[in-house]
């Protein structure tokens, strides 16, 4: 069977959906012949308003790149194109997979919004939500599309306790965060709580738009205790190992956060927000909290730097293992 993935991103940044292509796809190449399309350069940031039209630049560099993988996959008559950025990208490739007789697969990596009503509107033959809110969600928004909940994963084998460790030079315990440095991962939050507590460490790990901001606050509040650092996917198992609690307060909305898991197969305890999909993803391995509520978050991060966890946050990750995730994704693909 030929399948591709579709995605501008894929090699530029390292986010969940990044990783859930990478890891997948790997994984169906065993077996299939696996082809990626990405991008040379990040496009802009969305546009307000226009973007739901996806008439902004954003939009319109996806639909151009789209439009000039078009041509190569109608050639290769690819058996399933699986599009991971949306917008105009979503409705042409099911244009060309209807018109040559292919499949088209959208994996939920959005989140319960507008981009995955657009993937959905555009009748994918499978569209699969990766938590079970969003596979609610997605019945509701259009019941004639086959609708498959298979969420994302870790790599157990990477992922791990572990001997090699990273010294940050940062006042023991630290507690880690690792997000993209926007306003929507509330990091700030993350900050002025860690604040209240005393000798104790934050190290952030990622990159993006709001880096000076989250930087100056960090230092204004926590002083040396605060370090902004960004490694390639390949250092990681050896940052999480290097912290003793992992925490990561998004707004709810976003649609599983690979981080998580990952921290946890590490055998990190976490701190989430109080949602229904991080209720599912983190279960008995760590806390959730209210992060607007500061001072119950800080306390919240006491408790847990304090929680002896033993084998619990690697026995939850255990359950959203990537080999899993990807013999689902086998299995979906071979009923279509």
């Amino acid at each position: 069977m030929k399948i591709a993935f579709l995605n501008i991103y894929q090699g530029l940044i390292n986010r969940g959906a990044e990783t859930f292509v990478k890891e997948v796809s790997e994984r169906l190449a065993k077996d299939h012949e696996v082809k990626i399309f990405s991008g040379k350069k990040i496009p802009p940031a969305r546009w307000s308003v226009l973007w739901r039209l996806f008439i902004d630049p954003q939009g319109l560099i996806i639909a151009w790149f789209t439009l000039k993988c078009l041509p190569e996959i109608w050639r290769e008559k690819y058996d399933v194109v699986i599009p991971v950025n949306g917008g105009w990208q979503a409705g042409l490739v099911r244009l060309a997979t209807w018109l040559y007789g292919g499949k088209m697969v959208v994996s939920g990596q959005s989140g319960m919004g507008w981009d995955d009503r657009n993937n959905l509107w555009c009748f994918p033959d499978a569209f699969v939500p990766i938590s079970s809110s969003a596979s609610r969600w997605a019945g509701k928004v259009n019941p004639f599309v086959k609708v498959k909940y298979i969420p994302n994963g870790v790599n157990f084998n990477k992922f791990k306790p572990g001997e090699e460790k990273i010294n940050f030079f940062l006042k023991k315990p630290i507690i880690l965060c690792v997000a993209a440095l926007a306003k929507s991962k509330r990091i700030d939050l993350v900050i002025k709580a860690v604040a209240k507590l005393e000798n104790v460490s934050l190290l952030v790990v990622g990159k993006g738009p709001e880096k000076d901001k989250l930087q100056a606050l960090g230092t204004r509040l926590l002083g040396t205790r605060f370090e902004i650092n960004n490694f390639d996917y390949e250092e990681m198992p050896a940052v999480y190992r290097s912290a003793d609690l992992f925490t990561l307060v998004s707004e709810p909305y976003y649609s599983f956060e690979n981080v998580l898991v990952e921290a946890m197969a590490t055998g990190l305890g976490v701190v989430a927000n109080n949602d229904p999909i991080r209720r599912e993803i983190v279960g008995k391995a760590g806390i959730l909290v209210n992060p607007k509520k500061v001072q119950e978050y800080s306390l919240s991060l006491k408790k847990a730097l304090e929680a002896d966890w033993s084998g619990k946050p690697r026995k939850q990750a255990a359950k959203f293992d990537w080999d899993k995730t990807a013999q689902k994704y086998e299995e979906l693909i071979k009923k279509l």
